[in-house]
């Protein structure tokens, strides 16, 4: 998907969360290992995907293909329950159009062990209630790309490290002050919550939960089943290109909100200091006009 679409879905959540004017969250030292997850001795790990419109099929998808090729020698049965959950049980259209139902509504849905929030657009508090409900008797919640906007407005991140799409760094650190952003990182664990970079990094997350549960034979063998050669599961700061921020030049402008490469010529255009910014969006000139020096 293309990064304006991205910020689109981080932005119009609905949910009235202020901009601190010059809040960023500093860097805290690296969390030791995650511990391992305790499966139950029999019977299934109900994992619930929670859905509304605008998710990012990825986001979910990529998850939802780790954990349904987990097989364990000696062990029968399916070992990760898997279901969706909606708001209600009416229809969500995925970002790209897919229509899907979920299986389940907030009101009815089985208590889960593991949480997944892709990239979408929330907008029913109550949503975030069932969130910060079910989290609290979870073994894990975890965020993939800008699904780490919900966790952190349902207060779930608040005094912890995390991880997001990117292009979404500055955005994520000014709404999220109290969230210590891991630039760099693919993804972040911390005690019963855990986030992922953009897209392709939830396969990752979703293997290393497997390893958590499993151990690193069987998430090995589940990537090889996959054919998934990606080896990020293994390095939860592999995302390392994106630690740096790029750099704007008048050659190359690039959107001081996201960072994105843009075009003089057709983009929006704002004056500060008699210098001339451009932007991929108008939510992101105005976004920049409201607090520019927390831009530059």
């Amino acid at each position: 998907m293309k990064r304006r679409d991205l910020f689109r879905i981080s932005t119009a959540m609905g949910l009235g969360a202020a901009l601190p004017a010059l809040a960023h969250a500093k860097a805290q030292q690296a969390a030791a290992p995650a511990a391992p997850l305790a499966p139950p001795a029999q019977g299934s790990i109900p994992v619930a995907f929670l859905l509304s419109d605008n998710a990012v099929m990825i986001d979910f998808g990529g998850p939802w293909e780790v954990f349904c090729n987990v097989s364990v020698p000696g062990r029968e049965g399916t070992l990760f329950q898997l279901y969706t959950v909606g708001a209600t049980e009416a229809p969500i259209t995925t970002y790209g159009g897919m229509k899907i139902v979920p299986n389940f509504s907030i009101a009815n849905a089985p208590a889960p062990r593991v949480i997944v929030v892709p990239a979408q657009t929330v907008s029913d508090p109550a949503v975030l209630e069932w969130l910060r409900q079910a989290s609290r008797t979870a073994d894990l919640t975890m965020s993939v790309c800008t699904g780490a906007f919900i966790l952190a407005h349902a207060g779930l991140l608040d005094g912890k490290s995390a991880v997001t799409h990117h292009a979404a760094f500055k955005d994520f650190a000014m709404k999220f002050p109290r969230v210590a952003l891991k630039r760099g990182a693919r993804f972040v664990e911390e005690g019963n919550i855990a986030t992922a970079g953009g897209l392709s990094s939830g396969i990752d997350l979703a293997l290393r939960v497997v390893e958590r549960y499993f151990g690193r034979t069987v998430a090995r063998n589940t990537a090889n089943t996959m054919e998934y050669q990606g080896q990020g599961w293994l390095d939860p700061f592999s995302n390392s290109a994106y630690a740096k921020a790029r750099r704007s030049t008048g050659q190359h402008p690039l959107c001081p909100v996201c960072e994105m490469d843009v075009d003089k010529a057709s983009s929006f255009s704002t004056t500060y200091r008699k210098r001339t910014y451009y932007f991929c969006m108008q939510e992101h000139r105005k976004l920049f006009e409201a607090h520019p020096s927390s831009f530059i």
